[in-house]
This record gives C-alpha cells, structure tokens and sequence, in this order.
C-alpha cells in the first residue's frame, strides 16, 4: 500500500516541472499574441482601405461606440492605377459583434498623447451588411481628423523661438500704454459701427468678392512679365511722393476730399457697369486689329514722318478751303443753279440711250477711230485725177447701175452678153451689229463680205444677220 502512495503524479518531479514549464510557454504565447486575438477565437474579418495608415501598427485596437471590439491584424501598402498610394488594413472583430452596415464609417484616432492610435468605428444605418472578408473603402474626400500630436508638432524650436519673441516684444509695446489702450479701443466703436455696413456690402453676393482673389492672381500674372518695369516705377515714385512732401497743403486737401470722391465713385460705378463690360468686349475684339497695326507700324512710321510736314501747312489748306467752301455754298444758293441742273438731268436722260448706242461702236469696234482715220486718207490720198472724194462722185455717175460702182436697189434682169458694165448687185447691211444694247458683241458694219454678182442684204435687227444670194441667173465666170 505505501507503495502505490509514492507512485502518484504529485510524487513524480519529473512531471510536474514538465507541466509547470509548458503552462508558462502556454502563457508566454498567450500574452505575446495577446494583441492579435487570442487563439483558436472566431473573429469577423473586415478589411479596411484608407488614404494613409496614419500612424497604425498591428496590434492596435478597434472600437466601436468607444468599446474595444478587437484588432488591427495586419497593414498592407497598396498602388492605385493613377500612382497614388493607400493602406489595406485586415481588422479582426470579435465574433459578438453584428454584422457592420455597408454604410459604416471608419476613422483613425488618437488614443493618448504619446502617439498611440487606434481604428473608430461608427455603425451607418443602412439595412445592407457586410460579409465576412469584405472590404470597406474610406473615401480620399473625407477630412482628415486633426489629432492632438499633430498640433503640438506645428510648435517646432524655429516656431517656439519665434513666439517667445513675439511676447517679449509685444509685452514691452504694451507695456505703461494701458491708458492709450483704453483710448483706442474706445475710439475703434465708430469703425465697428460704420464698418458693419461696409462688411454686409463685401459680404453680398452682388459684390463677387469670391471672384477678388482669382482676379488678383490673374492681374498679377498678366504684370508679372514687366515686374522689372514695375520696380522701376516705385522707385520714379520716390521722387514723387518726395514733391508732395513739400506740398503737403495740397496732399492734404487730396485726403480730405477723398471720401466724397469715394461716395460719389460708389453711386457711379455699379451704374458705369455695363459700360465696363462693353469695354472689356471692345478692347478683346481690338487685340487682333491692334496685332495687325503693330505689324504695319513699319510701314506707317514713313508715313506719318512724310506726313508731319504736310500738317504742318494744313492750317494755309484749309484757309483755301474755306474760301473754296464759301464760293460752292454760294454756287448752291444760286437760284439758276438748281433749274440749270434739273435740264442737265434731262439731257443726261436725254443721252442715255445715245451715249448707250454709241459706247460700245467705239469701245468693242473702234469706229469712231476708223471714220476719222479713213476720213484723213480719203482727203489725203490721191491720183494724177485727184482725191478719193473728188474722183468717186464721177466714176459713181458714170457707171450708175452697175456692181462697178454704188448701188441703190437690187438687179432687175439679166444683163446683156456684150454689155460694158454689169446689172447692178445691191450689197447693203442698213442694220449691222456693233455691240449695241441687245446686239452680240460683233463689229459688221465695214466687214461685210463682197460676192459679186449676188445680192447681199443683211436680215432684220432682230434677227442674226444673213446673206440672200439671187439665184435667177448664172453665177458669172471666175
């Protein structure tokens, strides 16, 4: 019997320091993971896509409604398509804890100020859940949470340095000006008071104040290529400001008056609004014409240099002018003028269908040309007998009625085998086309073709011209 006493498990060292050494390696393990769940725990994994990880490690908290609800597990760097970076966090929940809405929202949070942080977390309300192993994505849109390290991190040493200065100086200003003070403040009451209607105009929506600032920076961009020329100016300004110090009577009126040039600018300048706005539109619609002149500018400058002179004897033009102004106004009160200008116009009326006729018979023919030049030769032109005009009038008579000469009417019968002269042939175009209005531009009159032994007479105006050839006799030998 005492035997089987010592046999027990309590009398064996062996194994109790067997059991004691793994029950602290069971413990060890146990507080080492302690942060990432205890295990062989179910969990309801969530996992959790934000901006910036902001300061989280595995192992950091999760709450809900302020109550730790489990763990950050594991944290992974992510690459967008468009090269912007975020954190996938895997948190695990307790398995307690419902179903998260889809519409959950997910901050990172400060827990203490030494930086420690952990993952807030707020139910939505929406009756659709996520499933285990789902995915909630923060928003990029989503401000971020200003924490407490992050306002103690803007008093850097430069910044703390900075302040401490401000305060010394600031104390040593106010310093023995309590009673200045006290005057100033009393006095800031009318500015309050007229200024509060002053901010409601700056503060309305008419006023566009919200469009001042763009304006500016698109002002200060448009003058910032001529920046130098701008510095140059402040400092022209010097000498400027430098003659109204030794004028300062006159400076002083300058800033007396301005308020009432102010009130009177107010009430004028919303009403000058949309002449602004059409300026603005003219000068736009300038800028190409003004591109145009800059480049004709070369071609101007020689001009105007000629020019110059001439201005300068403009003033001895226009005493001529005017003289010559008085004597038309004169013309003009003529009471003969107007009746003689009256028969003017029926004349011109009167040669309008003339003038029509005739234009063309010396433009397009040149006939006018050709009478006079074939005038001169026939009077210039002659024989032993004499001139063209002398001699004509005879050999007409002598051969009258015959193709040797002038014809009046067409021929009547055929002429005799042994007779000296011809019957007579009638070649006459008594309406030939010479560009008149309604004719075709041809010149026929003195270019009509000569058939001898045919009759040849050109048909009706109105009709394009023809030739009707005699066919009661034989054509006569060639």
């Amino acid at each position: 019997m005492g035997r089987r006493r010592n046999m027990s498990i309590a009398a064996n060292p062996i194994l109790i320091g067997g059991v004691t050494v793994l029950m602290v390696i069971v413990a060890v393990y146990l507080s080492y993971n302690a942060n990432h769940g205890l295990p062989f725990v179910p969990t309801y994994k969530v996992n959790v896509v934000i901006p910036n990880a902001d300061g989280l490690i595995a192992g950091n908290e999760v709450r809900i409604g302020g109550e730790r609800a489990g763990v950050v597990k594991k944290i992974d760097a992510l690459s967008n398509r468009d090269g912007s970076t975020a954190a996938e966090l895997e948190l695990g929940l307790d398995a307690n804890t419902s179903h998260l809405p889809v519409d959950t929202v997910v901050k990172v949070r400060p827990k203490s100020s030494l930086g420690l942080k952990y993952v807030a977390i707020t139910r939505g309300s929406s009756s659709q859940q996520i499933a285990s192993g789902g995915t909630i994505t923060v928003p990029k849109s989503q401000a971020p949470a200003v924490d407490i390290d992050q306002f103690f991190n803007m008093f850097d040493e430069q910044t703390r340095e900075g302040s401490a200065g401000n305060l010394l100086e600031y104390g040593t200003g106010f310093a023995g000006r309590g009673g200045d003070i006290n005057t100033a403040l009393q006095n800031f009451d009318p500015l309050v008071r007229h200024g509060e209607p002053a901010l409601d105009n700056l503060l309305a929506a008419r006023t566009q104040l919200d469009q001042l600032f763009p304006a500016l920076g698109r002002a200060a961009g448009e003058v910032a290529p001529v920046a130098t020329t701008q510095g140059e100016l402040f400092g022209n300004l010097n000498h400027t400001f430098a003659a109204l110090a030794d004028n300062s009577r006159s400076l002083e009126e300058s800033i007396a008056l301005g308020p009432k040039a102010l009130d009177v600018a107010s009430e004028a300048l919303p009403a000058q609004a949309g002449f602004e706005e059409d300026s603005t539109e003219l000068f736009r619609r300038l800028k190409e014409p003004f591109r145009q002149l800059a480049a004709a500018s070369t071609h101007l400058a020689p001009a105007f240099k000629a020019g110059t002179p001439a201005l300068k004897v403009s003033p001895q033009l226009n005493a001529r002018v005017v003289q010559t102004l008085d004597a038309l106004d004169a013309f003009v009160s003529d009471p003969r003028v107007l009746p003689a200008l009256q028969r003017l116009t029926e004349t011109a009326n009167l040669l309008d269908p003339i003038i029509a006729f005739a234009t063309p018979a010396q433009t397009d023919c040149n006939y006018l040309s050709l009478f006079f030049r074939n005038l001169g030769s026939s009077l210039s032109e002659s024989d032993t007998v004499g001139t063209f005009l002398r001699t004509d009038p005879v050999v007409a008579g002598q051969n009258l009625n015959s193709e040797a000469g002038p014809a009046s009417a067409p021929a009547n019968s055929p002429d005799p085998p042994n007779a000296k002269f011809q019957d007579q042939y009638l070649h006459a175009s008594p309406y030939p086309n010479t560009a008149a209005p309604g004719q075709p531009k041809t010149c026929e009159s003195g270019n009509e073709r000569y058939v001898r032994g045919r009759t040849d007479i050109d048909a009706s105006p109105v009709n394009p011209p023809t030739t009707k050839v005699d066919r009661t006799r034989p054509e006569p030998a060639r």
